[in-house]
């Protein structure tokens, strides 16, 4: 991310705004540690994890944006479905940490966040198997070092199928 055209001031208007999602995902939490697979509180955690996520990528905070995303991804079918075991929640809450602690760290003159991604990828695969969900998609290039990604993919637009030349009979 270029510092030259960031803007700070957006940046700490994100970060107050995120302090108060994330207070609201922990409440979340905490409601559905008291009553399993509550489908209002699931609900909550998965839009919080979505909003963090839209508004990180928004900003360019392209690894916050993306860990936020897998989040939401994975907790989406366990909450549509009502499979939030309580087993998971812990793993969950450490995810949740390790996003604060993200939040905290972010550099607020250039907006990059200078953590090696260890840490995220091992709390994402456990939540993964806590789920019984299969972790997104990883790229070709994170496929062949044999990493899941930590960065997002793009998605390219749906191209129109080729046409044929009509056929003469």
């Amino acid at each position: 991310m270029d510092s030259s055209v960031f803007n700070t001031d957006t940046l700490q208007d994100f970060l107050l705004d995120a302090q108060v999602l994330l207070t609201q995902s922990q409440e979340c939490l905490q409601h559905l540690e008291l009553i399993a697979n509550d489908p209002d509180a699931c609900h909550c955690l998965n839009n919080v994890l979505g909003t963090l996520a839209r508004r990180a990528s928004t900003l360019g905070l392209l690894e916050v944006a993306h860990y936020a995303d897998v989040l939401h991804q994975l907790l989406a079918p366990a909450c549509q479905q009502q499979r939030l075991s309580n087993e998971a929640l812990p793993t969950l809450n450490a995810c949740l940490t390790l996003l604060a602690w993200q939040l905290e760290l972010i550099d607020v003159h250039t907006g990059r966040l200078a953590l090696d991604t260890f840490e995220q990828v091992t709390l994402l695969g456990e939540l993964a198997t806590a789920l019984n969900q299969p972790l997104p998609q990883t790229c070709a290039p994170c496929n062949d070092i044999g990493s899941n990604c930590v960065h997002p993919h793009p998605t390219a637009p749906a191209r129109p199928p080729a046409s044929r030349p009509a056929q003469r009979h």
